[in-house]
């Protein structure tokens, strides 16, 4: 019998694209369910789109000019995505909010990752601001979009300690640590359709030994 074809995955990225490297990384599993078809960053600088060359992955330049609708630059993203299969999309570290074009192009199958226990601190820094407000147990969140920022229903989250002397730097480091590990495990439950989303709530059908969060003690 042929394995599974794997599941078609489109990354939006602005960024370095760390959490793309996790993603790509994971794909040496035999079992792995998905594949990195196509990396759509905004930014011609984004250290993505060459992590995506260096892999064989399509790389596609997408800015938004100022003067263009939200909407407009959505449509261009989803006609992208489309002419690359793509079936489940991952914003990782997207630096632009996405509108209903792409949410109803792809409903209940675009996740996010964010460096906060949501619903807490949702938006932009929230490591800082979780240092800002002296809690003792920061973390990141993996979240299906839904039409506001950091407010959609919640597959997994990881925890790291919020040690003495912390600065953004350090708690940032510690959470990405995390994110790494989340984001693979959020993204193949999503690509062997183990989610269900019921209202607020995402129930996800969990393979034996595994759970929905996660503690890194480690300093």
């Amino acid at each position: 019998m042929s394995p599974p074809v794997p599941v078609s995955v489109g990354v939006l990225a602005s960024g370095g694209g760390s959490n793309l490297q996790a993603l790509l990384d994971a794909e040496a599993d035999p079992d792995w369910p998905a594949r990195i078809a196509v990396v759509v960053s905004n930014r011609a600088d984004a250290g993505a789109l060459e992590r995506a060359r260096r892999h064989g992955r399509a790389a596609v330049l997408l800015p938004r000019r100022k003067d263009q609708p939200r909407e407009v630059h959505d449509q261009a993203l989803v006609q992208a995505l489309r002419a690359h299969g793509v079936q489940w999309v991952c914003l990782a570290g997207y630096m632009l909010l996405v509108t209903p074009v792409l949410l109803q192009a792809f409903p209940d199958r675009v996740l996010n990752i964010h460096p906060a226990l949501l619903p807490a601190f949702p938006g932009l820094h929230g490591q800082a601001q979780a240092l800002h407000h002296g809690v003792r147990v920061a973390g990141a969140t993996v979240h299906l979009v839904d039409g506001g920022c950091d407010t959609g229903p919640i597959v997994c989250q990881g925890a790291v300690p919020v040690l003495p002397g912390d600065d953004e730097a350090a708690l940032s480091a510690r959470i990405l640590r995390v994110e790494h590990r989340l984001y693979p495990m959020a993204l193949r439950w999503a690509a062997e359709g183990r989610l269900r989303v019921e209202g607020r709530r995402v129930q996800v059908d969990l393979p034996a030994g595994e759970a929905t969060s996660l503690w890194d003690p480690a300093p």
